[in-house]
């Protein structure tokens, strides 16, 4: 009882202590601290649980001897103390369990969830930077005065020049909206350092209201000023309105070539390079609008070397260049190699990871169903219509053995199973098992396996106590398994009543008949569980079908009290027994003459035969 009640306090508060940390749901919202909580749950899952899972089993088939001992010696049935029950146990443990799937559950949620945001706010600062280098300079160069002072043709000039800023600060126009998206998105999800992102979103959406306000203004002062400025150069304003679109294109054809992605399956990587491949051929027709762009620029060298225009390679409309343009050209052909090498990469690497998946899903699927098989036979086993006790008791040890060999499959499930998490694939069509569930199904196999021996082995020695016949028994069995419908090897009270009535017992539906059955359910239910078990019903049945004792089976109980000595001593009567019973043996046993007979040694053997009148005492 003591074992009992020290294995009982000791799970019952590791599971206390361990609840609040399944039920923590804090994060300082980092991918890292994630991470070490996942670590954590790993580490929990492997080493700290798996003996707990043992002391309970150890705990529950202790539980059952000692109540199999104490009904087998006439005594009252052990009642642990408030809180220590087996049910109180088992809801217990069952909340752990919950409590563990929805820590997973939501480790891994966060995870996806973090690494979406790690990704996003990785994805803001770059577009951000390109933004703010786009436009730096642009708020002083559109509050300029300087075309109140200069010449007509570099007046017309400062207007194409405007003209083409436009075009580019249209084209910039998605870039700021994708990069308030992006901030409203990290908004969304909560992300952790989201005061800084709204921060810069806000300054970049203010400059950029500031920079519409300045054109507008600017573009203005120029058409006062239109009347009186009339030269053009068309060769420089047709290079800066194709060069415009061309560079932020090639800024943009930059920025995708080393965009950062996360994909999870090899259609999604194939999708990306599938989605560069087409982008691939689009580079001829890119190569043509380049070399005709650049020509512009060869054309102006030509014209103002042959007429020696002043100032004639300076472009007035724009600050881009054909170097700018070529450099940033010979930047995406380098570049398009580049991304194909790493979309490649994580080809490999979708495919490994579809390689786990089946591998895992090949294992997993023989052993669900291989532990289904094995759990579905202990059931039948449990049942106990397969041959005698003694061949149920050997079949169940030889299941016993051959789960334990079966656990290097389990292990084999547990690495590759890692190797998995590791590699953050978080789904597998391939199979309906997951590792959690093939976690509880191989728990349940060991313990319904644990827990079967022993009420196999129960069963015998309440057989061999009460000395009944196999056939006895199987009649025992056979109606005890007509009333259980659900094969849980358990009666409800109403089962248990409608077979007690096919049996033969006459339970009244009145008052009297309610006070009745009461008075047997306390002895077969003496916890109070809702349930009967079959070495309960196996007990009373034994004790209803006996009317009186014989004088041997007297005998074999007195000698399970003295732990099978020939005597038995005072104290251990007067611990086993009620204290009348014990009084009335101590003051009518004769002292025990034998061999290695000890002071106050009593004769149980003689006292039992002449209680029966078998001898004179």
């Amino acid at each position: 009882m003591e074992e009992y009640e020290r294995l009982a306090s000791d799970l019952l508060e590791w599971i206390r202590r361990t609840m609040p940390w399944l039920n923590s749901r804090q994060t300082d919202n980092s991918l890292a601290s994630i991470q070490k909580k996942l670590d954590e749950y790993r580490t929990y899952r492997r080493k700290h649980k798996p003996p707990r899972v043992e002391q309970k089993a150890k705990l529950e088939t202790n539980f059952n001897t000692l109540q199999t001992k104490l009904r087998l010696s006439n005594r009252p049935a052990y009642m642990p103390t408030e809180g220590k029950m087996v049910s109180d146990i088992a809801n217990a443990w069952k909340g752990l369990e919950t409590s563990e799937k929805s820590f997973e559950e939501w480790l891994l949620a966060e995870m996806m969830r973090l690494e979406r945001l790690e990704h996003l706010a990785q994805k803001f600062k770059h577009k951000a930077d390109i933004h703010e280098d786009w436009t730096r300079g642009k708020e002083e160069m559109l509050q300029s005065q300087d075309f109140r002072h200069c010449k007509l043709n570099e007046l017309k000039a400062l207007k194409k020049k405007h003209e083409a800023f436009e075009s580019d600060l249209a084209a910039h126009q998605d870039r700021v909206e994708q990069i308030a998206a992006i901030a409203h998105e990290l908004n969304a999800l909560d992300y952790h350092d989201s005061a800084s992102v709204n921060s810069r979103c806000q300054r970049i959406c203010d400059q950029w209201d500031r920079l519409g306000i300045l054109t507008q203004k600017r573009r203005n002062a120029l058409d006062e000023t239109e009347k009186i400025l009339e030269k053009i150069d068309t060769l420089h304003l047709e290079f800066a309105k194709r060069a415009a679109p061309f560079n932020n294109w090639l800024d943009g054809t930059s920025e995708d070539l080393v965009d950062m992605f996360i994909v999870h399956t090899v259609d999604e990587i194939q999708g990306l390079i599938d989605a560069h491949n087409q982008f691939k051929a689009t580079l001829g027709e890119a190569d043509k609008e380049y070399n005709s762009i650049v020509s512009l620029v060869r054309e102006v060298e030509s014209i103002a070397s042959k007429y020696q225009v002043p100032g004639g390679l300076e472009n007035p409309y724009t600050t881009l260049t054909a170097n700018i343009l070529t450099k940033k050209w010979g930047e995406v052909r380098q570049l398009v190699p580049q991304r194909d090498g790493t979309l490649q990469a994580e080809f490999r690497k979708q495919q490994n990871n579809e390689m786990l998946r089946r591998q895992f899903a090949e294992k997993a699927n023989q052993v669900g169903p291989w532990i289904e098989r094995q759990l579905d036979a202990v059931t039948a086993i449990g049942m106990g219509l397969q041959g005698s006790l003694e061949d149920q008791l050997h079949r169940l040890k030889e299941y016993h053995h051959g789960v334990q060999a079966y656990k290097p499959h389990i292990e084999e499930l547990e690495r590759t199973h890692q190797s998995i998490q590791e590699g953050m694939i978080f789904e597998n069509r391939y199979t309906q098992y997951t590792m959690e569930t093939l976690r509880v199904g191989w728990e349940q196999l060991l313990t319904s396996i644990n827990r079967t021996i022993n009420e196999v082995e129960n069963q015998i020695l309440t057989r061999d106590s009460k000395g009944i016949t196999q056939d006895q028994l199987n009649e025992f069995r056979s109606s005890f398994n007509h009333f259980d419908k659900t094969r849980t090897g358990k009666l409800t009270r109403e089962e248990f009543k409608s077979c007690l009535v096919s049996l033969g017992y006459s339970i009244g539906k009145d008052r009297q008949g309610d006070i009745d059955f009461q008075r047997i359910l306390a002895v077969v239910d003496p916890n109070n569980t809702g349930s009967v078990h079959f070495d309960a019903f196996l007990d009373f049945m034994t004790r209803e079908s006996t009317d009186v004792d014989t004088a041997e089976q007297v005998i074999d109980s007195f000698r399970i009290l003295a732990a099978d000595k020939p005597y038995i001593l005072p104290d251990e009567l007067r611990r086993e027994l009620p204290p009348d019973q014990a009084e009335y043996c101590i003051q009518r046993m004769a002292p025990f003459r034998g061999p290695n007979a000890v002071p106050n040694a009593l004769d149980y053997m003689s006292f039992s035969t002449a209680l029966y009148g078998e001898s004179d005492m």
